[in-house]
């Protein structure tokens, strides 16, 4: 499975592709339209090296942002909460108490890091397990796309 040309990307996925290159400069490793529970989809979920978890929104314009009735759900699924918007957003509209993050395809920037809120370890555990398997089966699809 080849990688999808850039021109082809929709503008949220083009924030989320900025997004992971940049978290992976902070050793964070990510995971695009990640699942954590049925009925729930973050657009980008990180996984940093002291098993840290941020959920990353992406948001391309502010009538997507207004569209997001459940982001407030999301919260309880990782340790820091953020979203990512170009540098064309009204940032005024983002919430307070949430992380900022100002992307592009190629990269992107923390411009607020959000405000801490530790998981359960229970739940941090099955999380990871959960991103480990989800991550493995992308990678099975890549090295084996017939199975």
């Amino acid at each position: 499975m080849e990688p999808k040309p850039l021109d082809t990307l929709l503008p949220g996925q083009r924030l989320a592709r900025g997004v992971c290159r940049h978290l992976l400069s902070h050793d964070f490793v990510s995971i695009e339209e990640f699942t954590p529970e049925r009925g729930k989809r973050v657009d980008v979920m990180a996984l940093g090296p002291k098993g840290e978890i941020w959920v990353i929104e992406c948001k391309s314009g502010l009538a997507d942002f207004r569209a997001d009735a459940k982001w407030q759900g999301y919260l309880e699924w990782c340790d820091r909460y953020f979203w990512a918007v170009d540098e064309g957003f009204p940032l005024e509209y983002l919430p307070e108490g949430t992380g900022l993050i100002l992307a592009d395809a190629y990269d992107a920037e923390i411009l607020r890091m959000g405000p801490e809120s530790k998981l359960p370890a229970a739940r941090r555990s099955a999380l990871t397990r959960r991103f480990a398997r989800h991550a493995a089966l992308r990678l099975h699809g890549v090295v084996n796309p017939k199975l």
